[in-house]
């Protein structure tokens, strides 16, 4: 990977709490395979879902800072809380200080821009962590661009456990699904869209798909992310000529490197190999 902080040309770098932002990733690299990209997860500090934005915001900071050190000049947060709860802080406080050519992105303005116009109801509802639910980024973002839509979230605090500790396929699973797509459903029967408001929700997508009414529209974030970075790079010149072209990847976690290898080759249907990194 040719990264070179000094000529402020590197890698893409991508950001997750944990393992869900792999679905992510996967999406990107087939998107705009041609990059370089480093992929961090701070899998020894997940989940950020159930965390104050006081912490989320001072976690999230200390990555970005990592991955400039590494040479992104464009890092993404491919984690809906941290889009929450740090992303705006960091671009409107610590950007300017750090460094103003340089961007951090994350996933929920992407999500909303194409999701708006997908409902014929305007009645949308968001699974999402705790944390993002309570931020109200969904609604609030959304808004902005339809007052008039209908917003309903539910938060689902065992999703990502179940994920991160292999039980997606399981029975356990089964019924946490339904019990939130249940919850979803009566709060709001008119809601025809659903976002996957958590990077680690596409696993579970099957047994979402099973548990709501077959005339729902099931969102996941990876493409509609993919397709924003690409239409980004287009309309941003000046970003796209520092990213290096090797169309390589490096993974870096801040946890067990053999479990986030086994975790992220069933993720990204690839062997990869893992780095041990300390945030």
């Amino acid at each position: 990977m040719n990264e070179n902080p000094k000529n402020g040309c590197g890698p893409i770098g991508v950001f997750d709490s944990g393992y869900g932002g792999l679905t992510i990733l996967d999406k990107i690299r087939k998107r705009l395979p041609q990059y370089d990209y480093v992929y961090l997860g701070d899998n020894a500090r997940a989940p950020y879902g159930t965390r104050s934005f006081e912490v989320v915001y001072e976690f999230t900071l200390e990555a970005v800072k990592a991955l400039f050190d590494m040479g992104c000049p464009l890092v993404i947060l491919a984690c809906n809380t941290a889009s929450a709860k740090a992303l705006r802080s960091i671009q409107q406080l610590d950007l300017p200080k750090l460094d103003p050519t340089r961007r951090v992105l994350g996933v929920i303005r992407p999500t909303v821009e194409q999701v708006a116009a997908m409902s014929n109801t305007g009645h949308i509802g968001v699974f999402a962590t705790a944390g993002t639910i309570r931020s109200e980024s969904y609604p609030i973002e959304l808004h902005k661009l339809d007052p008039s839509l209908s917003v309903t979230g539910e938060a689902c605090p065992m999703w990502v456990s179940l994920v991160e500790n292999g039980e997606a396929d399981g029975d356990g699973a089964d019924y946490f699904v339904r019990k939130h797509a249940d919850r979803l459903m009566e709060a709001d029967p008119l809601i025809d869209t659903v976002i996957l408001g958590c990077t680690h929700y596409p696993v579970l997508e099957n047994k979402i798909r099973a548990s709501l009414p077959d005339s729902v529209r099931i969102v996941a974030q990876g493409d509609l992310v993919a397709e924003s970075l690409s239409d980004y790079l287009t309309r941003h010149p000046e970003m796209e000529t520092r990213l290096t072209q090797g169309g390589a990847c490096r993974f870096l976690t801040t946890e067990s490197q053999e479990k986030f290898a086994d975790f992220g080759s069933l993720f990204l249907n690839e062997q990869i190999t893992v780095e041990h990194f300390t945030l």
